[in-house]
């Protein structure tokens, strides 16, 4: 019984996992807010970067500590 227990708990949990969504947090050395496509740069070309913007979502609001 105990083994039958544990394997419902692992296919339910398996299945809620799939419905979370992906995250891709980009970090990058001396780069500023504006200096991407989706934020407004004219003259820097970063098509792929504007295309998983415009697919997802943007932050908007960035606060540091330094």
């Amino acid at each position: 019984m105990r083994k039958w227990l544990i394997l419902l708990v692992a296919f339910d949990s398996s299945a809620h996992a799939a419905e979370r969504p992906n995250l891709i947090w980009i970090m990058a050395d001396d780069l500023g807010y504006g200096d991407v496509g989706c934020y407004g740069q004219q003259v820097i070309q970063t098509p792929r970067i504007d295309q998983m913007a415009r697919e997802g979502l943007r932050f908007t609001q960035f606060y540091a500590g330094a």
